[in-house]
């Protein structure tokens, strides 16, 4: 398993306090004006807007919530954010790559290499580690809503490139232009996707061991608690013990 996917798992095992709940809204939030400022604010016309709604959706943010953020786009009190990439190493020469949403390319980008030096890794350039990752469309189903023969069957129709099927679910891989259209053939035979979004997929993993591993699950820690972080991606595989660890 990835590392970063087990990272995910370790903080699901740990509970979603109501703070850290408060700042994934936040973040949820900034997506969806972002993406209905930047194209129509209807979510059937808008596939990013749309991706962002069904994030939402699946964290349980409340309509209210969803629907105002979708307005504060079209109102003049609306923050104007950039969107910024940064790469980077952490511990064991394991690469990072890291999205904002940004009013204070400053403040960020000096917050994002404190973290990144304060766990012995080093920002670098852009696009200095992206190379090792591939930029596709992932959109993820509960294993209930088809067998993986009909999931594969449909997605394949659709155009998707590849589809993974685990007790879990459903990942479907899509190319970066195909992902709307996939995820729209898909929700027809489906209903709506418990996840559809662009990622950066690590081309290949690199196995850390236990003390460059809690150094790199920290660090990620550190950059996802941040409130201008998005999405933090990286290509590196730790040992289910240190999983055990973190997670308990």
């Amino acid at each position: 398993m990835a590392g970063h996917s087990q990272f995910k798992n370790i903080m699901h095992r740990k509970g979603k306090a109501d703070a850290a709940r408060s700042k994934l809204f936040s973040k949820l939030a900034r997506e969806i004006t972002v993406a209905a400022k930047m194209g129509l604010p209807d979510p059937n016309m808008n596939a990013r807007l749309r991706a962002a709604c069904i994030a939402a959706r699946a964290e349980n943010m409340p309509k209210d919530n969803i629907d105002r953020a979708i307005k504060k786009a079209s109102g003049g009190d609306a923050e104007n954010y950039d969107e910024v990439r940064y790469e980077g190493y952490a511990p064991g020469g394991v690469a990072v790559i890291v999205e904002a949403l940004t009013d204070n390319r400053n403040r960020t980008a000096g917050e994002v290499r404190s973290y990144f030096t304060k766990a012995g890794g080093a920002l670098a350039e852009t696009g200095a580690v992206s190379f090792m990752f591939d930029h596709v469309g992932q959109i993820e189903y509960d294993a209930k809503v088809a067998s993986e023969d009909e999931m594969l069957e449909a997605a394949l129709e659709a155009g998707a490139d590849d589809v993974a099927a685990t007790e879990e679910g459903h990942e479907i891989t899509t190319s970066l232009e195909g992902l709307a259209e996939v995820s729209k053939a898909l929700e027809a035979a489906f209903g709506e996707p418990k996840k559809s979004k662009l990622v950066w997929r690590p081309q290949n993993t690199i196995a850390v061991d236990d003390e460059a591993g809690e150094k790199i699950l920290k660090l990620i820690g550190s950059l996802e608690d941040n409130d201008d972080v998005q999405n933090v991606y990286a290509n590196f595989e730790i040992s289910d013990a240190l999983v055990a660890k973190m997670g308990g």
